[in-house]
């Protein structure tokens, strides 16, 4: 699945698709995004533009300029493809 610039993961790699938004951020996931950085498990996707969303994978975190909901239709579109 595309996730943004030239960036694709496999959807059985993708454990979470959250939106992104720095002044609400809970202090959770603030650990959580400080750890996968001191960690270099972060892709910053496409740095010129604004981070919409994170996809947290089996391995990484990358963020995207796509946003959530947007990334998350093209996983239930997908699935909708697959099954028929």
């Amino acid at each position: 699945m595309h996730i943004g610039g030239d960036t694709a993961v496999l959807q059985k790699e993708i454990l979470g698709i959250f939106p992104f938004d720095p002044a609400n951020i809970s202090p959770a996931t603030k650990e959580f995004i400080s750890l996968a950085r001191s960690e270099k498990r972060v892709v910053e996707i496409c740095k010129e533009q604004q981070t919409k969303s994170f996809i947290v994978t089996k391995d990484k975190v990358f963020f995207s300029p796509i946003s959530s909901v947007t990334l998350q239709k093209r996983v239930m579109n997908s699935r909708d493809f697959a099954s028929e």
